[in-house]
């Protein structure tokens, strides 16, 4: 999954993108209403955090281009506690949720996994392939019911697959999904990440095995029996 933060506050956009990463998303963080329109029409995000108090042009100004030109991201503003105005505004031209600022950090996770759960999205909570269950809240997997330890992009491309089983994922989608700005992977990087993972599916005896279209990507599948 992968996030666009809209935020000109340097530190509080650190944080923001720490937290959202160590709960398995890839994040993208930008700073100016500018940025972030380039980055949509260049890219395919999960989910949108926008500031509304952004230099220049204001966060509201990027959300109903999107929504004319048939974006459906969610979108999830943030606002100071005396900007409801805005926020009225921003939820009738196609924000879908909102968060006043100050917030707790747990609270913009729960938040952002609330939107991306709704009719539509791709975030179920529990995912299951054969006797391999990925839990997205709690960032954890279990094959028969035994926990494996997984890094953050394993943990990232087991769940894309699952999410899309049976079903090849290109190589430049998965990429797209587990590195943000400024983590450009090296040219075998993947191909590394793709090779331990499927060591440590088949160490704990994973019903599901990953096979590689060479040129295209991967997929998820049955181990023959």
């Amino acid at each position: 999954m992968r996030v666009l933060l809209v935020e000109d506050n340097d530190r509080l956009g650190a944080l923001i993108s720490e937290a959202i990463r160590g709960h398995g998303f890839a994040i993208d963080h930008l700073s100016s209403a500018e940025e972030a329109e380039l980055a949509i029409a260049a890219n395919r995000y999960d989910a949108i955090i926008l500031d509304l108090m952004l230099p220049g042009r204001d966060g509201l100004s990027i959300i109903q281009p999107m929504r004319q030109s048939g974006v459906t991201t969610p979108i999830l503003i943030l606002t100071a506690r005396d900007g409801k105005d805005a926020v009225i505004q921003g939820l009738n031209i196609g924000a879908d949720d909102y968060l006043c600022k100050p917030f707790v950090m747990d609270e913009l996770i729960a938040r952002l996994r609330a939107l991306l759960r709704r009719p539509g999205q791709a975030l179920g909570v529990l995912l299951r392939e054969r006797n391999v269950e990925l839990d997205t809240a709690e960032r954890m997997v279990r094959i028969n019911s035994v926990p494996v330890d997984l890094s953050r992009r394993e943990l990232g491309a087991l769940e894309l697959l699952m999410r899309r089983s049976r079903r090849v994922v290109q190589k430049a989608d998965m990429e797209e999904s587990l590195y943000g700005f400024g983590e450009e992977p090296e040219s075998n990087a993947l191909e590394v990440l793709m090779h331990r993972l499927r060591k440590k599916l088949s160490s704990a005896h994973a019903e599901v095995e990953i096979h590689t279209l060479r040129g295209v990507g991967y997929i998820l599948a049955e181990v023959p029996c």
